[in-house]
């Protein structure tokens, strides 16, 4: 019995170690020689300054930047420590309540614009944190951004299709645009036009 409790601590230290201690580092190491970049959270840096990640969306709501997907998480918008969706069903009638709100908001900020509403700018993600939007949302969007901004539809345009992202393998899931990175580029074209100065804060709001 003493024999067996001795195997069963030893094969316990054992595999504590490799995959407590091991594994973790060796993981770790691997990281930070192939992935750097990503193993460091993907982040976003404008003049030496972190300003956001690439895998974590932001809440903007003035005019002149584009707008992310709502999102459902805890206290405030795209809060990382709270990440969740609504858990609303499809037949929830809270859910259509909210998806016609989104959608008056997105008329009254631009009432000239009369087509379909891209159905990811009134519904949000399941963990409220997604950082992309599709090519249509961004599209739909560029109306108002160039009345807001004074920036030409042309402009904005190839802002989009440089800040798209196309499927994996060419086929695996649809072409995306980062929001966080397209206003961040849009931002420092307001910065050339205008003369402004500093950096796009966290998630501008009006």
């Amino acid at each position: 019995m003493i024999k067996d409790i001795k195997t069963a601590l030893l094969l316990f230290l054992v595999l504590a170690v490799m995959t407590g201690l091991i594994y973790p580092l060796a993981m770790t190491g691997i990281g930070q020689v192939v992935f750097p970049h990503q193993a460091n959270g993907s982040l976003i840096r404008q003049h030496g300054r972190v300003v956001g990640s690439s895998l974590i969306g932001q809440y903007f709501r003035e005019p002149q930047y584009f707008w992310s997907r709502p999102s459902a998480t805890s206290l405030v918008p795209y809060n990382g420590a709270g990440s969740g969706a609504s858990n609303l069903g499809p037949n929830n009638p809270v859910l259509a309540q909210h998806v016609a709100a989104r959608i008056k908001a997105l008329k009254a900020a631009d009432p000239a614009e009369k087509g379909p509403v891209p159905v990811d700018l009134v519904t949000s993600s399941a963990s409220g944190l997604d950082p992309d939007i599709s090519v249509a949302a961004a599209l739909y969007q560029i109306p108002r951004i160039a009345q807001a901004g004074g920036i030409d539809i042309v402009t904005l345009r190839h802002l989009v299709k440089e800040n798209t992202t196309e499927p994996l393998l060419g086929f695996i899931g649809e072409p995306v645009v980062n929001v966080v990175k397209l206003n961040l580029a849009l931002h420092e074209r307001y910065v050339t036009a205008h003369g402004a100065r500093g950096s796009l804060a966290k998630g501008a709001k009006s």
